[in-house]
């Protein structure tokens, strides 16, 4: 084998010492402090969630009377006991925010898998086929954005009934016009390039 042979395979000085587009990317999203600290809060959250049962001081159903209105730990009267005091029962308001934010997670992830997939397949179907699928995909968007999202959801609420099951079908039903626009938009664009 020959040296020419051998210097055509290996790659440029340039190509090796230039970032990857992995870095790139990595190093736009660390430069950016709004990003990082989003990033940070929101990965907090979730391991809170994840762990809530490791690290809820107390449970956060148990009903203590005679401790009830205790204040938090950074009045005169609070204590480590109950770093954020307890409510009128007894409860642990720490121990309560922690496990709440298992139930804020999974109301906020179904409600945008169910408004995601429903936006999705509507304004996929108004962009491609276009014509009267598309006006009337279009006129039920534009009537869905003239309902105003918590006099509706209050609405049904109020009739059905407040369950965790209902929350999060109310709010996945109600929130898919924003998938659907952007879907529909973005589909005729596709569908009008050269290919």
């Amino acid at each position: 084998m020959s040296n020419n042979n051998i210097t055509e395979k290996l790659p440029s000085a340039e190509k090796i010492l230039t970032p990857s587009p992995t870095h790139l990317m990595l190093r736009r999203v660390f430069g950016h402090a709004g990003m990082t600290i989003g990033g940070g809060v929101l990965i907090l959250i979730f391991l809170t969630a994840i762990f809530a049962p490791l690290l809820a001081p107390h449970d956060p159903y148990h009903q203590d009377l005679t401790k009830r209105f205790l204040d938090p730990v950074w009045y005169s009267k609070g204590s480590w006991a109950h770093p954020f005091g307890t409510d009128g029962f007894g409860r642990d308001y720490l121990s309560r925010m922690i496990f709440g934010a298992q139930t804020s997670l999974l109301i906020g992830f179904a409600a945008m898998l169910i408004s995601g997939v429903l936006g999705t397949a509507l304004g996929v179907a108004a962009g491609y086929f276009g014509g009267r699928i598309d006006m009337v995909i279009t006129f039920i968007i534009t009537t869905r954005l003239a309902m105003p999202v918590i006099l509706v959801a209050l609405v049904v609420v109020a009739l059905i009934g407040s369950s965790l099951t209902i929350v999060i079908w109310v709010l996945g039903l109600l929130i898919w016009d924003r998938f659907a626009v952007v879907m529909r938009a973005t589909t005729q664009q596709v569908r009008a390039m050269d290919y």
